[in-house]
């Protein structure tokens, strides 16, 4: 067997290794200074786990009564939302990120999740982690595949004088599959910086030539090249800094990752990529305190998330990195739109992701979801935004992929989104705002029992039309041609749909739209 054909099938190839006390889990891949030298930029991958609540994380004043009456046994008392925005608010334990916004360091993206929502954690996590669609399965992560372009001999002559530094760092215990690339996971996992320890080799002198002889020399050159990398790390802790006072009132676990991943960068190491998760947020039950919706689970974990970003943030103005990184959010899916009676709030589909850095544009991209008081008790937040085009968008315009790289390792119809502020960008990014704003869709009859009147004007180019259903199934998609010029009417036949609630959803190049339609 080929030594690469081992490390893909070997359950070695994600075996955790404790290097002197302290797990430095990792595995496998080590860094370089990726696509070129002259590309210094950063990701700071935050993932959410569990399904973060999106309806009670942002809110907007126009929608506010509706919430209430379909989720008043957990919503939060409109008096104790923080207004940030125009008509769009924070939860109120999100002062840090009201905070991040006034910098001009946050942008928000509404809506965002994917075509036939998979409502299982660990289904979703590896479609976010994949950026495979629902209906496909793919066993490499889009940053493993990102680097899988320039390195996809890894781990065989890894780390070397070009590269000395690892890919990418989970902050924690397991490395992430994000980074997972042919061969093996280009991440190592790290609790301390400080002290990432060494290991002894488990074997010395003669190896036999069989199966055993093959996994114990994959055993000894990954302790070697995660020993090269520790030195590497504890180097860059050692001379990095912190400087936000921030810092000083914040003992959670998301602060402490956050605040060793800011010294890291400011002590000169040359990861690209850094991935801490904060879990709890699959809150079915007990969500709030009853009586007191302004407290318990899902607040104390804004309030981390928040307070954590805003400190990281904060410090790598005053390190003077900023330029170089940018972070962003994820989650496997929101929540349902109604509550249940546990005080909680159980699977559902899209829900706001957050970006954040001085590079992002100061933004809030996409509508505010539209609340019906009559919503089934399945219905969750409609997708208006594809993960995956956020996905490109990072690799062309802040990593710098070309576009047939990026369809390379996304999809091939990827729609770049202006996420990023003119003078960041690597590439040159799509930004038709103009065209956006142009756009009208009418639905007509509306509740339809027969034919829907789909009335489009300011769109141009090849369009797509999906119909969803209440939980985000695709059960209608045709594309068509339009100028721009002139209205565009489209006449659909929904007679054999079932009676219920559905979901237009417009996209191409620069227009995102869902409207919803009740079936008679």
């Amino acid at each position: 067997m080929k030594r690469r054909d081992f490390i893909r099938n070997s359950v070695f190839a994600s075996i955790p290794l404790t290097l002197s006390g302290f797990p430095l889990f990792g595995i496998s891949r080590i860094n370089t200074a990726f696509t070129g030298g002259d590309n210094d930029k950063i990701l700071v991958l935050v993932q959410l786990q569990g399904g973060n609540d999106g309806l009670s994380t942002i809110f907007h004043a126009g929608q506010y009564d509706n919430l209430q009456a379909v989720r008043g046994n957990i919503i939060l008392p409109e008096s104790a939302i923080l207004n940030f925005h125009n008509d769009y608010g924070f939860h109120s334990a999100m002062q840090g990120m009201k905070d991040v916004w006034q910098m001009g360091n946050l942008g928000i993206v509404q809506n965002v999740g994917y075509p036939n929502q998979n409502r299982s954690h660990f289904r979703s996590t590896d479609i976010w982690n994949s950026a495979s669609s629902a209906e496909e399965f793919d066993s490499t992560g889009w940053i493993g595949r990102f680097y899988d372009l320039n390195h996809s001999d890894y781990p065989n002559g890894y780390p070397n004088s070009d590269c000395p530094h690892p890919f990418a760092l989970t902050m924690g215990k397991i490395v992430s599959e994000t980074c997972q690339g042919i061969n093996a996971n280009y991440s190592l996992s790290l609790l301390d910086p400080f002290n990432p320890g060494t290991a002894l080799v488990s074997a010395e002198g003669n190896i036999p030539k069989n199966c055993f002889g093959d996994a114990l020399s994959f055993v000894n050159e990954t302790v070697s090249q995660t020993n090269a990398f520790a030195s590497v790390i504890s180097a860059a802790a050692n001379k990095g800094n912190n400087l936000s006072p921030k810092w000083s009132n914040l003992t959670t676990e998301l602060s402490k990752k956050l605040k060793n991943v800011a010294r890291l960068i400011s002590g000169g190491l040359q990861t690209k990529i850094y991935v801490v998760q904060i879990g709890g947020f699959d809150t079915h039950d007990n969500q709030v305190i009853g009586g007191a919706t302004a407290t318990g689970i899902h607040n104390d974990l804004l309030k981390e998330l928040s307070d954590a970003i805003c400190a990281f943030q904060d410090d790598l103005n005053l390190l003077k990195v900023n330029d170089r990184v940018v972070g962003m959010t994820y989650s496997e899916f929101g929540r349902r739109i109604r509550s249940n009676a546990a005080l909680g709030t159980d699977h559902g589909t899209a829900a706001p992701l957050f970006l954040f850095g001085s590079c992002i544009k100061n933004q809030i991209l996409g509508n505010h979801p539209e609340i019906d008081t009559q919503v089934g008790i399945d219905e969750g937040v409609q997708m208006q935004y594809d993960f995956r085009d956020i996905y490109g968008t990072i690799l062309k315009d802040w990593l710098g992929l070309k576009s047939n790289e990026v369809n390379d390792v996304i999809h091939p119809n990827v729609q770049i989104l202006p996420l990023f502020k003119s003078g960041c960008i690597i590439t040159t990014a799509l930004d038709e705002l103009d065209q956006a704003n142009e756009f009208q869709i009418k639905l007509s009859p509306n509740p339809a029992d027969h034919i829907l009147r789909i009335n489009l004007s300011g769109v141009e180019g090849q369009t797509k039309i999906s119909v969803f259903d209440g939980k985000g199934g695709v059960i209608d998609s045709f594309k068509f041609e339009s100028n721009s010029s002139r209205n565009q009417n489209i006449n659909l036949d929904i007679s054999n749909y079932p009676t219920g609630s559905y979901f237009i959803h417009i996209s191409n190049r620069v227009i995102f739209k869902t409207k919803k339609f009740v079936k008679l």
